[in-house]
């Protein structure tokens, strides 16, 4: 019986010490995969001071208009993200794509995230390059951003222009996410195991082979770290700041929503463009992320809408 005994205590330890070991080894590799990659990360674009620190910004194109692009809660790299649909508006525009602080190659901050710090970053970032007229063109939680930017600059914009961005007021904005157990996972190497897992979610598209392995390796860097996890839990506070507003009547607002979404997304999206004298919405088979798919179609409707706003 006390072999039994020390048998079963022996098989229980080996299963208990199993997983222990398993995720001792992740964050192991996780902390040696980090330091190795860091010194493998190509800089891109150009850092403009902000605040004391570094912002990074792309800046491709020389037309005489200007578009600067805003990107999604969670885009790790904002300037290669954006590349295939910065390609296609910088053969008629100047276009210009601010990585936030968090993000790409941006410094980190401790500033919080609320999307008031958030706007005047960016915009003081759009002061040191010279850039006062501009249309914002923003994914996702930049349409929060842009709503807040424009009512604080509304001189500066001569147009909005939305890739599948959020609203005020949308289903589930005032819902936290679990920020503590984020953490936990990329501190644990959970994070990156589950992502290999998963495979690479730019795979198929029209980023070559480089761009794909340097926004894995800023995935992993920026991904769960201080910054952008402090933006996450700003975010229901940043819906509710912009709760029933609307841009500018006079600001021209062009939204490009994708119909994989509900019909209640698409409706929030007309009644917001129909809140100004000029507003469409067109509506394209795509993913949330539209411009890893749709780019061409993107660039040549943002053009057109643009330029019929100058005749």
């Amino acid at each position: 019986m006390r072999k039994f005994a020390k048998s079963l205590l022996i098989t229980v330890g080996v299963i208990v010490a199993i997983p222990v070991l398993a995720v001792a080894t992740t964050a192991i590799v996780n902390v040696i995969a980090t330091q190795v990659e860091s010194s493998q990360i190509t800089a891109y674009g150009e850092g403009v001071e902000v605040d004391g620190r570094t912002m990074n910004v792309v800046v491709d194109g020389d037309g005489e208009e200007t578009i600067v692009l805003l990107p999604g809660l969670g885009t790790a790299s904002p300037g290669l993200d954006f590349q295939p649909l910065t390609d296609e508006l910088a053969k008629d525009h100047r276009v210009v794509v601010v990585e936030p602080f968090g993000t790409g190659l941006s410094d980190a901050t401790d500033s919080p995230r609320t999307a008031e710090n958030i706007t005047a970053e960016i915009h003081e970032a759009l002061q040191q390059l010279g850039v006062t007229k501009y249309t914002l063109m923003a994914h996702s939680i930049g349409g929060i951003y842009a709503l807040t930017y424009s009512a604080a600059y509304p001189d500066e914009l001569t147009a909005f222009v939305g890739i599948d961005n959020s609203v005020p007021d949308q289903a589930g904005a005032d819902e936290p996410t679990p920020t503590d157990a984020m953490v936990v996972l990329r501190n644990l190497g959970i994070t990156r195991l589950l992502t290999a897992i998963a495979g690479d979610p730019y795979e198929g598209l029209p980023y070559d082979d480089e761009s794909r392995r340097q926004m894995a390796m800023l995935s992993a860097k920026n991904a769960g770290a201080p910054t952008m996890i402090d933006e996450v839990e700003h975010t229901p506070g940043n819906f509710a700041a912009v709760s029933g507003a609307v841009f500018p009547a006079d600001l021209p607002v062009l939204e490009f929503v994708s119909a994989n979404d509900t019909a209640e997304w698409i409706e929030i999206h007309e009644k917001q463009a129909a809140s100004v004298e000029h507003g469409e919405v067109v509506v394209l088979d795509g993913p949330h992320y539209l411009h890893h798919e749709l780019s061409p179609e993107i660039a040549q409707r943002t053009a057109a809408f643009l330029t019929a706003l100058s005749r």
